[in-house]
Order: C-alpha cells, then sequence, then structure tokens
C-alpha cells in the first residue's frame, strides 16, 4: 500500500483485438516430447495466417470514433489526497474501496460536471458578448432614430413655415391683383390717348409735308403767272382775258412714256456681314405678318397681317401710327404710294383696297378679280397699281379712273407675286405653274417668260436699275435673270425651307432672302458667295425689305414679330 501511495493513476483504454480467441492453458505431456518441434512449427504458421487478415486491415483502417468516458471517482480521491500529503486517508479509502470491489457492489460513475460547467461557462461568456454587441447595436440605432426623428421634427417645422409663407404670399398677391385691376380702365385709356396722338401727330406731318408741296407748287404757278402777265400785252382783248371754266370728267391716267421713267438712283453698296439685329418689335399682331412696306419719304413701316389688319409703325422706335380694319379675310400685301398718302392692301376676300392716310379711311375698293389677291405694286412715277389674284391673273388699276386698265392672262396656276420694273414699262409675274413672266404694260400681251424653276414661284422683285429680275420657289431656289440677254446667270440652292421673299438693296450687289427656317440669308452678289444668317425668327420668315435709302432691313414672319437690322 505504501508503495501505491508513491504512484500516479492513470486511465487507459481498453483495445480489442479483432478475431482474437483466449488461448486455453497446455498441460505439458511428455509422452508427446517427440512430436512438440512438429507443433510450434504448426502453432507458428497458425499465427501467421491468422496475422494476414490484420494486414489488410491496417491498409484500409475504418473511421475512427472518440468518445469521452465519464473521470472515475476513486482516480480523483487518490489524486486529491496524494496532493495534499494524506496517506493515512488514503491507505485508508484504498482498503474500503478494494473491499467493497471485492464484495461485488457496483459503485456508480459521478457525472462530468466541470466538463458541463466548463460548456455553460463557454457558453455564458457568448451569450454574454452577444448580449453586449447587440445593447451597442441598440444604441446605435437609438441614436440613429433620435437622429431622424430630430430632422423630421425640423423638415416638419421648415413645411410649416413654408406653408405659412405660402399663404401669406397668396394672400399678397391676390390684394396685388385686386389693387392693379383698379388700374387697368386708367392704362387702356392713356393707351387709348396715346394711340390718337401718335395718329394726330403723323398727321400732322403728312399734312406738313402735303401742304409745303402744295405751297412750293402754287409757288412755281405765281411765278410762271407773274411771268406770263408781265409777258402780255396791255392792249389785249377782254375776250381774251376772261377765262372760261369747263367742267370736266374723271379721265384715264396716260400710259408712261420712256422719257417719264427717269434715271436709276446711285446707292452706295451695303456691308451684309456688318448688318446686326437693331430692334425687335414681338407680337405686332394677333395673327402671322405676311408683308411688309417702307414709306418713301417718311419712316414708317407699313405691315399686313392674317389677323384681318394693317397697321403703321415709326422707325426705329416701333411706335404705333395708324392701323386698319375693313377686310373680312387675311390681309397678304401692302404698298405705299410713291407720291400721295395712299396705302393698298390685298386680301384673301378678293378684294383690292386703297386708304387715305390724311383721312384714316378706305377711298376705294376693287372688285375685279373672283378669288384671292397675293400681293401688289405701285407704279414709281404713275399713277398704276398692279395686282396678283389666284384666279391666275395680275391686273393694272388706275387710281385717276379707279378702273381696271389692264388684264394680264396667260398663267395656268395663282398669281403668287407681281411687280413693276423699275424705269421701264414691264410688269413681272411669278406664278405657280412654275413660271416666271415679263407683260408689257400698254398692250397687255406677254414679252417674256422665263422657264426652270421645279416648284411653285413665291416671290420676284426687280434690281433698282431695273435690269435684274430675281425669283425664288418653294424649293429653296432662287434664280437671277438678266433682263436685257433674256437668261439665267446665276442660281441660288438656299434650301430644303422654301423662299418666301427677296429683294436686293440700293447697289444691286446684296441680296437677302426670307426663308421658312426662320432665318434671313445674305448673299454678295458681287462675289457670289454666301455672308451668313440673321436669325431672331422663332417661326418662318414671310417678306424682307430695304429701306429707299438702302440703310436698314425689315424682315417679318410667322411668329407675328418685326425685326430691323442695321
Amino acid at each position: 500500500m505504501a508503495e501505491d501511495a508513491g504512484k500516479q493513476h492513470t486511465i487507459y483504454e481498453e483495445v480489442e483485438f479483432d478475431d482474437e480467441e483466449p488461448l486455453e492453458e497446455l498441460q505439458p505431456d511428455f509422452d508427446e516430447e517427440e512430436e512438440e518441434g512438429a507443433d510450434l512449427d504448426d502453432y507458428n504458421k497458425l499465427v501467421v495466417e491468422t496475422r494476414i487478415p490484420n494486414t489488410l486491415r491496417d491498409s484500409a483502417p475504418p473511421a475512427t470514433i472518440v468518445e469521452r468516458q465519464a473521470p472515475n471517482v476513486d482516480d480523483f480521491i487518490r489524486n486529491f489526497f496524494i496532493k495534499h500529503g494524506f496517506t493515512r486517508s488514503l491507505e485508508a479509502f484504498q482498503n474500503e474501496w478494494f473491499e467493497k470491489g471485492g464484495l461485488g457492489e457496483a459503485i456508480e460513475t459521478a457525472p462530468d460536471l466541470y466538463v458541463k460547467a466548463q460548456q455553460l461557462a463557454q457558453e455564458n461568456a457568448g451569450l454574454t458578448h452577444a448580449l453586449q454587441t447587440s445593447e451597442g447595436i441598440a444604441q446605435e440605432s437609438k441614436k440613429q432614430w433620435d437622429k431622424f426623428r430630430k430632422e423630421r421634427d425640423f423638415h416638419k417645422m421648415h413645411h410649416r413655415r413654408v406653408v405659412q409663407e405660402r399663404r401669406r404670399l397668396l394672400t399678397d398677391f391676390e390684394r396685388l391683383k385686386r389693387h392693379y385691376e383698379q388700374y387697368e380702365p386708367t392704362l387702356a385709356e392713356l393707351r387709348h390717348k396715346y394711340e390718337v396722338i401718335m395718329k394726330e401727330k403723323m398727321l400732322m406731318r403728312l399734312e406738313r409735308d402735303r401742304i409745303a408741296g402744295k405751297m412750293e407748287t402754287l409757288q412755281e404757278q405765281l411765278e410762271v403767272l407773274q411771268r406770263q402777265v408781265d409777258q402780255k400785252d396791255s392792249k389785249a382783248s377782254p375776250a381774251e382775258a376772261t377765262g372760261v371754266t369747263k367742267s370736266r370728267r374723271r379721265i384715264n391716267t396716260p400710259w408712261p412714256e420712256e422719257e417719264d421713267l427717269g434715271e436709276p438712283a446711285v446707292f452706295e453698296p451695303i456691308k451684309p456681314a456688318d448688318l446686326k439685329a437693331l430692334k425687335s418689335f414681338p407680337k405686332c399682331h394677333a395673327g402671322p405678318i405676311a408683308s411688309l412696306a417702307f414709306h418713301p419719304k417718311l419712316p414708317v413701316l407699313a405691315t399686313a397681317s392674317d389677323d384681318h389688319t394693317w397697321k403703321l409703325f415709326s422707325l426705329p422706335a416701333g411706335e404705333l401710327v395708324m392701323s386698319g380694319e375693313g377686310h373680312r379675310d387675311w390681309v397678304s400685301g401692302i404698298g405705299f404710294h410713291h407720291r400721295s398718302n395712299l396705302i393698298g392692301t390685298t386680301s384673301g376676300d378678293a378684294t383690292v383696297k386703297i386708304w387715305d392716310m390724311s383721312t384714316e379711311s378706305c377711298r376705294h375698293t376693287f372688285t375685279d378679280h373672283t378669288q384671292a389677291t397675293w400681293g401688289l405694286d405701285f407704279h414709281p412715277t404713275h399713277d398704276f397699281l398692279v395686282t396678283a389674284s389666284m384666279d391666275h391673273t395680275a391686273r393694272v388699276f388706275d387710281l385717276a379712273s379707279w378702273r381696271c386698265r389692264q388684264t394680264f392672262r396667260g398663267h395656268v396656276d395663282s398669281v403668287n407675286a407681281v411687280c413693276f420694273q423699275p424705269h421701264g414699262m414691264n410688269v413681272c409675274t411669278a406664278s405657280g405653274d412654275k413660271t416666271v413672266s415679263l407683260w408689257d404694260l400698254r398692250s397687255g400681251l406677254c414679252v417674256q417668260t422665263f422657264y426652270g424653276h421645279s416648284n411653285a414661284v413665291n416671290s420676284c422683285r426687280f434690281q433698282r436699275a431695273g435690269t435684274v429680275l430675281v425669283s425664288c420657289d418653294a424649293d429653296g431656289l432662287c434664280k437671277l435673270w438678266d433682263i436685257r440677254m433674256v437668261c439665267e446667270f446665276l442660281q441660288i440652292d438656299a434650301g430644303p425651307h422654301p423662299v418666301n421673299a427677296a429683294d436686293f438693296d440700293g447697289s444691286g450687289k446684296a441680296l437677302a432672302l426670307a426663308s421658312g427656317d426662320g432665318a434671313i440669308k445674305l448673299f454678295d452678289l458681287d462675289t457670289k458667295t454666301f455672308v451668313k444668317n440673321l436669325d431672331g425668327h422663332e417661326d418662318s420668315a414671310q417678306d424682307v425689305r430695304f429701306d429707299p435709302q438702302s440703310k436698314m432691313l425689315a424682315s417679318c414672319g410667322s411668329d407675328s414679330s418685326v425685326m430691323l437690322w442695321q
């Protein structure tokens, strides 16, 4: 027992030998000593045979399963006594333990409480860590939630403030609206007074010019009469001195003669590259503006619109001077008489009206056309007016007798544009039948027809010298014709949009085109090159004109606006 007290007890796992059977104890047989050698050989052979399956199993070992067994209580007590030096207690325990074992009494094994306690401790530590992590996440979530709540409160307060400001602004807006509505009648009255004053101002200017012209004429006549009186014989008979007045009835204006046509004026050529927007008059009319014209002497611009009206504007301020109403349909063309206060307009109601600016009234209405009229032109030196109509004709009207003096027939489609030849006796017409024709004013016969356009011709205009004619069509092609050589000498492709109008400057070296894309295209005819586009219209440009002094360019379009370029 003393020897056992100084030893450490170790638990070994039991090892089972497969296919091994316990050997029986053999008593030596002295009678069979002779066969002992042979039996020993047989036994060794048997051992070798039984070891072969073990070798095969070693080559393919089965999966090992390790199971934890509950520790023995006696080993724990022995180790405890040995560790603390309780030798007598250890001897007493050993005696009682083996006596119990000898008697066959079963001793239960103690459960592995320490291992379970360790496992529970580890699980407790893991749960504690998870709890701490969850608490941290909860704290962060709480902080984030508090932040969101504060932001919500801030935005809610800001929203309430914005709503209050909006309500206050709406209230102020309604109050101001009611306040300014009281000024509408006053503004309308002031606007009407302003228009009346401007009309009176322009009429006074016209009246002043007319009176000044009359005074000059009367002064000249007085001087002539004075010279005649001085040259008369003092003994003239009373019958010769007595003048007899005869009643006159209205007679036709004589056709112009070669010597009455005058000579072309000389103008300084304009520089197209220097043209820039001078002023814009937006929304001059309630509809698209189809045509415009400059007064030959006064700084006044006339416009004709689809809203059934025409208007006069002072330049360059753009103040409304006069407006006229009377047509029952759109107004397509407008023009000034060169030597009086008359204005002519054409309309979709198939009429041509002559207006007197001095009396602000319609002087006469021509109803000879059977369909809509597209444009007109006044003769530069005589009282003739030529018009173009959808009834395939162009007509010449006499402003002295108020009669139709000539009708040009020959086109097979609408006559879209018409103009007099400066310093000549021809009339040019542009038609939807893709031709441009020259007509003799006196005989009414077609002098020449120009072919070459592949679509309807929208406009035609003479150079101021009267030797070059430009025509433009719906394909965007512009052709320049030499009247003396009777041939085309230049073609300009400004497509694909249609070209609605064209005009020369005073020198005839610059050409402006009104295009369907809203641009005014400028060309230099000396170099035969494109110069630039004048952009300003928001819709198609309908007409373009240089002023009589060739210092300014005006354009109008379907956007109801007028642009001035200088």
